[in-house]
């Protein structure tokens, strides 16, 4: 009769499926920020009419509840915000469903640090920005970081 330990490891998918998890979560968190960002910032919202009434301008109350509902809006609204936005939720319906199969000791270090070396990726490819020195020598030191969370798991 085999063990339980034994049953578990036939049922588990393989570690290339949890490897590719972590990398789709990580480019879908890290590659969309500075899109999303970009998108935010060259944004021109349209005026709306009914923040210029009299009764909407007294009221300080409904001027930014309007003005906020407006804003989430105009900016859904946008192709180039909006899509980014939805890989972004993406990566984070994909994040609920790995923590529930993987490890959540490795799975959240592994999934942050990979954000984070997209978001540096993609800050480069994105706006051009130079990677420092220190920046490198923290993206290594975070792919070494992932590296020993793993060694000490095994």
């Amino acid at each position: 009769m085999p063990s339980d330990n034994a049953a578990q490891d036939q049922q588990r998918p393989p570690a290339i499926n949890y490897i590719l998890s972590f990398i789709l979560v990580g480019l879908a968190w890290g590659l969309t920020t500075p899109f999303i960002r970009r998108a935010a910032r060259s944004h021109k919202p349209p005026s709306h009419a009914i923040l210029a009434r009299p009764a909407v301008q007294a009221s300080w109350l409904r001027r930014t509840l309007y003005g906020a509902f407006f804003a989430v809006v105009d900016l859904l609204r946008n192709p180039r915000y909006a899509v980014p936005l939805v890989l972004n939720l993406t990566g984070s319906v994909w994040f609920f469903l790995l923590i529930g199969k993987a490890e959540l000791s490795l799975t959240v270090p592994i999934v942050n640090a990979m954000a984070f070396l997209f978001t540096v990726l993609g800050e480069w490819f994105v706006e051009g920005k130079v990677i420092s020195r220190e920046t490198g020598i923290g993206m290594v030191l975070s792919l070494a970081g992932i590296a020993l969370c793993v060694q000490s798991k095994n």
